[in-house]
């Protein structure tokens, strides 16, 4: 029995451009909805939420409604190519009213500037702001406009530069409020701009489980780990291209001096890498063909299907069975929960703790990616050797000691060290042994007519998990600390070890084959 890579990476194309997407997403919708349009914290986290309210009801749906869907090209991909297409061209949308957005912040933008920075004060003086840390402040009683206006964001500290405190605890609250002031002068701006994040999140729904269901409709479930290992390769892929991009379009040297940057060129590579891959995708993979022949396969092997055929004709799982499919959806709940966390707000904690310019925020971010992309391979290889479930055991211990780690960092350290990268390698080893193998195990508990809806169900639990964790980590992040960040990832992706142990089905292993004998390029 032998995986046609070849095939499987012309599928993981779904993945590349999901990733792609949320990176993108990920990163700049919240630097947007803070610095541009002056939102709190917790505000711009109810807005981050948005996407996983959505995904709760909208995934499972559209999974369900894609496995009864009939056509010449397959079940998924009329939804696939839809959905990606339109989410494309309301990104550009997005980025020109963010623009607009950013033409209302001109007078107050430049970083360092005393005129920028008299403008602020004149309009803040006798505000009562909050610092990063949740202090209340009055601008006119802390310092004097002369004095404000010679606080410069860098100071040198022992030899080196780091960020000036008080530009962090005070410049940019002060900033930030001016913003709010223009949004609130102009919310016209602001509706547009949400208005347009939801038309794109509906049309990420629209294609997401049918993209993710296309993997299990033409793999057979023996080699699914392996098959997911390989399209989240591709999905990492995705993700450290856009990673890269941004580390140049937005580097130190290319923003030093602004507060706020124009993401046109940013999404409009995005929406460029989500068509081209669409299109890769619809020209090579024949799915209505290879799902035919896959259920062909899996009747010859009943010993396959856990579910069982009911006295109506219906297939159920028993009783064994659903408590271990509970258990393991809460399982992927807690550590999305964690792992979102730090996924939403690492570029914001690393801009307020460390000073640390976008794109030297989202290198980390890359060096976790990177260290996932090493690791998709061997863990989909290992998995099929000691099980999915150990595998996967494995990873939360790992994900959550890194995860403790950057907080016993962040309680001695005000500054980034390059020491750190190393952690995030192993964030991304960790998450790649997590990610590999938790969908096959929810889907090795259905049948093959049914795989959108076990896929909805996968997605129901992340992206419910995944409501709260912008919410509550934000307003963490606002009210309490900036520090709390790793604690909170850390407890949670810990409390999945303990639901993992309850779970006792999914876990199919198959010997993997030495080398590269596998490959099958065969169509």
């Amino acid at each position: 029995m032998k995986l046609n890579y070849k095939r499987t990476i012309f599928v993981g194309f779904a993945f590349f451009l999901i990733c792609s997407f949320w990176q993108a997403y990920d990163n700049t919708i919240p630097l947007i909805l803070t610095n541009k349009f002056g939102m709190s914290q917790a505000w711009s986290g109810v807005i981050m939420a948005l996407d996983n309210v959505l995904a709760l009801f909208m995934l499972p749906l559209f999974g369900a409604i894609s496995d009864k869907h009939h056509s010449k090209w397959g079940r998924r991909t009329p939804f696939i190519v839809v959905g990606t297409l339109v989410a494309a061209v309301m990104l550009i949308a997005l980025s020109f009213v963010d623009n607009a957005q950013l033409k209302h912040l001109s007078d107050v933008s430049a970083i360092d500037d005393p005129a920028a920075l008299e403008q602020i004060y004149d309009r803040q003086a006798d505000e009562t702001l909050l610092t990063p840390g949740g202090d209340k402040f009055v601008l006119s009683q802390r310092f004097t406009q002369e004095e404000f206006c010679q606080i410069r964001s860098q100071v040198e500290q022992n030899g080196s530069t780091v960020t000036n405190p008080d530009y962090t605890n005070y410049v940019v609250p002060a900033r930030q409020a001016c913003a709010w002031d223009a949004t609130a002068k102009s919310p016209v701006t602001l509706v547009f701009f949400i208005v347009l994040l939801l038309i794109v999140l509906v049309s990420m729904a629209v294609f997401r489980s049918p993209a993710v269901a296309l993997m299990p409709d033409v793999t057979l479930k023996p080699l699914r780990s392996k098959a997911n290992a390989v399209i989240n390769l591709m999905g990492a892929v995705g993700g450290i291209l856009y990673l890269v991009i941004t580390s140049v379009l937005y580097s130190s040297s290319r923003v030093a001096g602004l507060e706020h940057v124009n993401y046109l060129p940013l999404f409009a590579i995005v929406a460029g890498i989500m068509a081209v891959s669409v299109g890769i995708l619809f020209a090579a993979i024949r799915e209505k063909k290879l799902h035919e022949e896959n259920m062909a396969l899996e009747a010859e092997h009943p010993e396959w299907n856990l579910a069982e055929v009911d006295e109506s004709g219906n297939e159920k799982l028993p009783s064994a069975v659903r408590r271990s499919l509970g258990f393991l959806l809460a399982s992927i709940a807690l550590w999305f929960i964690g792992y979102n966390a730090i996924e939403t707000w690492f570029t914001t904690f690393a801009d307020k703790m460390w000073g640390m310019a976008l794109g030297d925020a989202t290198l980390c971010l890359t060096i976790a990616t990177a260290g996932a992309i090493c690791s998709y391979i061997p863990v989909g290889i290992a998995a099929s050797r000691v099980g999915r479930r150990r595998t996967i055991l494995f990873g939360v211990l790992l994900l959550t000691a890194c995860f403790g780690s950057g907080y016993v960092y962040t309680l001695f350290n005000n500054t980034f060290h390059p020491a750190l990268y190393a952690l995030f390698a192993l964030v991304g080893v960790a998450w790649a042994s997590i990610n590999v193998n938790s969908l096959p195990m929810v889907v090795e508990m259905c049948s093959g007519s049914e795989v959108g809806k076990f896929t909805g169900l996968y997605y129901t639990f992340s992206m419910s998990a995944q409501i709260m964790t912008p919410i509550v980590a934000g307003w963490l992040l606002e009210h309490v600390d900036y520090k709390t960040l790793f604690p909170y990832a850390a407890i949670f992706v810990f409390a999945s070890f303990v639901t993992m142990g309850f779970v006792k089905h999914g876990d199919n292993k198959v010997e993997a084959k030495k080398g590269l004998d596998a490959f099958d390029v065969d169509d």
